[in-house]
């Protein structure tokens, strides 16, 4: 079985890197965080307090989807995705690469973010504003909705079961 390309999303504090990582060496695949993406310019806004703009974000994004389409043997990308128009972009050129949206609500993924401490993110008015341009994957996106009160293990093991994984094992 080919090893998948998955994307991991929701908004910033739900665990896309833990879960990611995780997951990426469940399936022996390389793991990327998108956070290490972003030019300076869209480093030191987030830093500020400031939102990134979709503008802000169409290189990054593109850079993105350039790396999914070079990963052949699969790869795991933590990337928030907020937006339809951005999970597009990213699977633009990847038609078999899925999304794992991990969901929480406000105060849960608050509470988490609150105790980061090395994080450039910066705020409670940052994490309401991914909130607000949260659009959660629509059914014919095919995304596997994962929710983040669980345990990192009980997570993986949803993301596994949602990706068809069966034991988690696709190096068949």
């Amino acid at each position: 079985m080919k090893a998948p390309k998955v994307i991991v999303m929701g908004v910033s504090g739900c665990g896309k890197s833990l879960t990611g990582a995780m997951l990426a060496g469940e399936l022996g695949v390389p793991f990327y965080d998108a956070d290490d993406y972003h030019s300076l310019a869209n480093v030191e806004k987030m830093a500020a307090g400031i939102p990134l703009t979709d503008a802000d974000r169409r290189g990054w994004l593109d850079e993105l989807a350039a790396l999914i389409r070079q990963e052949e043997g699969g790869l795991v990308l933590a990337c928030s995705a907020l937006k339809r128009c951005y999970r597009e972009r990213l699977r633009g050129g990847n038609p078999s690469a899925r999304f794992v949206y991990l969901r929480g609500d406000f105060e849960t993924i608050w509470a988490r973010h609150s105790r980061r401490t090395d994080h450039y993110f910066n705020g409670r008015a940052m994490l309401e504003s991914q909130f607000r341009l949260l659009e959660e994957p629509a059914p014919d996106e095919d995304a596997i909705a994962v929710d983040v009160s669980a345990t990192p293990e009980q997570i993986l093991r949803q993301c596994l079961v949602g990706l068809g994984l069966q034991g988690g094992d696709s190096r068949n």
